[in-house]
């Protein structure tokens, strides 16, 4: 290693690449990148890996998996065309919307050089993806305090002790949000279910299909309480899906294959509210800015949004609440619990 070449360290490259340590490690075990090792024996990231690391984040961000990305870089493009044809179904959407408000806004300009002023609901009209936001009295056991929570992004994740309330949290958001799904964990015994559903619609099972081998390549379990879960997902007409424990009756390999394919997929799917306690679901050092952490504190004051870096409020406190699946699985039953109040 020339010490007159910039080497980063993992956590370094990851900052600059927009990604995550983890998933630098997971491009590593895949063989798609080799990192530089120090005199210690420490990773270090040169220019040339990090050409390579951004390369393999860019084919990421388009929704290829890790299988995918590895034909591509190796020379094989077939797996590129659909992905970027998507991407241009994606873009070409947010032009006709924000053409659409620039004609608005042209059209207000020219009321106005007439003397005309605008309505309060033509100024509405001028925002592009208008919020979508829920807004309730808490249940019990809260106080009834009003929550409200405004921009909802594609993935919310909830999250907290158990018998913190987070459940009823998401139960409420589900009952108030227009056209929300609440996805209780009865979907893990539904495999019978879903499979007389792909085999009742050939245009569903394709789907199902096409993301079960994404997920295969990224090294998931392909289970029924997998394919419950993405036959739910896969519905149409939904607003919003409320997802209670995500991670129920899947492995961690599972679990953040899921993730990759929904953080892929989130602009183009109904907003997701995941209830969970995994820290392969809830990977802090990989949340973005399409991402929003709401966590229900054990002594039942109000739910809060944490942002997702070290120093936030609230943050430690859901760091100290996730775990990987092996410890979730050795802490079920654990309750949170108050003393009454002399």
């Amino acid at each position: 290693m020339s010490s007159s070449t910039p080497f980063l360290s993992p956590s370094e490259a990851a900052k600059r690449l927009g990604v995550s340590t983890k998933a630098l490690r997971l491009y590593e075990q895949r063989g798609l990148l080799i990192p530089t090792r120090s005199a210690a024996g420490w990773r270090a990231y040169g220019p040339g890996e990090m050409a390579r690391a951004a390369e393999i984040a860019a084919l990421r961000a388009l929704g290829l998996s890790l299988a995918q990305v590895g034909r591509v870089l190796g020379g094989d493009a077939q797996d590129l065309e659909p992905a970027l044809a998507a991407h241009q179904v994606r873009l070409e959407e947010q032009v006709r919307e924000t053409t659409g408000v620039i004609e608005k806004v042209c059209r207000l300009r020219a009321d106005l050089a007439q003397g005309l002023l605008p309505t309060a609901g033509e100024l509405t009209e001028l925002r592009i993806s208008a919020d979508l936001s829920v807004a309730f009295d808490l249940p019990w056991p809260w106080g009834g305090e009003r929550f409200e929570l405004r921009d909802i992004r594609p993935l919310t994740y909830i999250t907290g002790p158990l018998g913190s309330g987070k459940t009823r949290l998401a139960h409420r958001i589900a009952e108030t949000l227009p056209g929300a799904t609440f996805l209780g964990l009865e979907r893990v015994e539904n495999g019978a279910k879903a499979r007389a559903q792909l085999d009742a619609d050939p245009n569903l099972k394709a789907r199902i299909d096409q993301i079960r081998t994404w997920l295969a390549e990224d090294g998931a379990t392909i289970s029924d309480a997998l394919v419950s879960l993405l036959v739910e997902l896969e519905a149409e007409g939904r607003s919003a899906f409320i997802i209670d424990m995500v991670e129920q009756g899947l492995d961690q390999v599972t679990q953040e294959a899921l993730m990759a394919y929904l953080r892929g997929s989130g602009g183009s799917k109904p907003p997701l509210f995941l209830l969970t306690r995994s820290c392969a679901i809830l990977d802090l050092a990989a949340a973005g800015p399409d991402e929003a952490i709401l966590y229900c504190p054990a002594n039942h004051s109000p739910p809060i949004q944490v942002a997702p870096y070290p120093g936030a409020p609230g943050y430690e406190a859901v760091a100290t609440c996730l775990a990987s699946p092996e410890v979730r699985a050795r802490t079920q039953g654990v309750i949170a619990w108050r003393p009454e109040v002399a």
